[in-house]
C-alpha cells in the first residue's frame, strides 16, 4: 500500500463532520484559502474554493479531476466525499492582505461555494464577511444555487467596497433535463428567482448558460437569455461543453441512458479532444451573440469576463 503524502494525507486524516444518506462531509486542514490563478484566460488573479468536491453531481463537471490529487479516483467520490477547508479569521485576513488593490478574486472556480454543505457550514459567508472588511478588489462569484440570495446583505456591503459580479449558471429551463444533468442542484426556476432577488437589490448579476451541449440544450440558448433578461440579469454568456476524461466517464453513461442516439457521436468527438472544435464553436458564438443582443443583455460589464472562454479548436461537431 502506497504512503499518502501532501493533500492526500490531509484528506485521509479529515474528521467526519456529518454523514448524509449518500454524502460524507469531512474536514480538510489547509495552509490558506487563497490560491494564485495561473491561467492566462481567467479574468482573475486569485481563486477561492471553500470546499473540495461538489454535491450537485453535474454530469459534465470538469473539476472531478481535483479529487484525484487526494487519491480519490472513483468518479462518484467527487460528489459523495465533500471536504470543508479549515481556516481561521486570522488566516483569512493574512491571505487577503496579499491581494493588491484592483486585483480580481474568483470565488467558486472549481466547486460551487453555495452547494448544500454551505447551508450548514457557512464557509462562504465567513469568506464574504472577511472580504467586507477590505476594499478595492474585483470579486467574481459563480454558482448554480439560489442559496446565494441568503447573502444579499453581505453582497450589498461588498458592492459598496469592491467591484462585484455574481453569475448564476442556468444550462436549461427544463426541470427534467436539469435534474438529469445536475442531479442535486436547485431547479432552474429557483436560480432565476435568485437572479431576480440580487437584481432588485441593485447588485450586478449575470447568467451563464454553460455548457452548451450539441443536440441536448443548444436550442434553449435564446430562451435562457430571454429568461435572464426578464429576471433582471445584466449580462449573458454561453460556451460549448468540454469533457475531460474524468467528466467523460460520467457523461457517457448519462448519454447512454437518456440520449443513446448521441453516444457514438460524443465518443468520437471527445475521445480525441476535451473541447469542441471549429465550425460548431463559430456558429455557437454567433448564436449566443444574437441571443444576447435580442434580449438586450451585455456580454460583460467591464474588461475581463467572469467566465473564462474555453479554447477554440477546429473540427465541426
Amino acid at each position: 500500500m502506497s504512503v499518502l503524502i501532501g493533500i492526500a494525507r490531509l484528506a485521509s486524516e479529515g474528521q467526519l463532520l456529518e454523514a448524509k444518506r449518500a454524502v460524507d462531509y469531512r474536514t480538510l486542514p489547509t495552509r490558506g484559502v487563497l490560491n494564485r490563478c495561473t491561467s492566462v484566460k481567467a479574468p482573475f488573479s486569485w481563486t477561492i474554493n471553500p470546499y473540495r468536491g461538489c454535491e450537485f453531481g453535474c454530469k459534465y463537471c470538469y473539476a472531478r479531476y481535483t479529487h484525484e490529487f487526494m487519491e480519490l479516483r472513483e468518479s462518484e467520490d467527487f460528489e459523495t466525499k465533500i471536504f470543508a477547508k479549515q481556516f481561521s479569521l486570522d488566516m483569512l485576513r493574512r491571505d487577503l492582505a496579499r491581494v493588491k488593490c484592483g486585483e480580481a478574486i474568483g470565488l467558486g472556480t472549481a466547486t460551487d461555494p453555495y452547494q448544500p454543505a454551505e447551508r450548514r457550514l457557512g464557509l462562504t459567508r465567513r469568506i464574504l464577511r472577511a472580504l467586507a472588511d477590505t476594499s478595492g478588489h474585483r470579486l467574481f462569484i459563480t454558482t448554480k444555487s439560489d442559496l446565494v440570495a441568503r447573502d444579499v446583505d453581505l453582497l450589498t456591503e461588498l458592492h459598496a467596497r469592491h467591484w462585484v459580479q455574481t453569475g448564476l449558471t442556468i444550462t436549461t429551463l427544463d426541470d427534467g433535463l436539469a435534474r438529469a444533468l445536475e442531479p442535486r442542484a436547485p431547479r432552474p426556476g429557483r436560480r432565476l428567482e435568485a437572479v431576480r432577488t440580487l437584481a432588485r437589490a441593485g447588485l450586478r448579476v449575470g447568467v451563464q448558460s454553460s455548457p452548451v451541449m450539441p443536440h441536448i440544450n443548444e436550442d434553449e440558448i435564446e430562451a435562457v437569455a430571454r429568461a435572464a433578461a426578464e429576471a433582471g440579469a445584466s449580462s449573458f454568456v454561453a460556451h460549448g461543453v468540454f469533457l475531460m476524461p474524468c467528466a467523460l466517464r460520467v457523461f457517457l453513461p448519462f448519454l447512454a441512458e437518456r440520449y443513446p442516439h448521441l453516444l457514438r457521436k460524443y465518443e468520437r468527438r471527445f475521445s480525441r479532444e476535451a473541447y469542441l472544435r471549429g465550425d460548431y464553436t463559430e456558429r455557437l458564438t454567433a448564436r449566443v451573440r444574437a441571443a444576447r443582443a435580442k434580449a438586450g443583455l451585455a456580454e460583460r460589464q467591464e474588461p475581463g469576463d467572469v467566465y473564462p472562454e474555453p479554447s477554440q479548436l477546429a473540427l465541426p461537431f
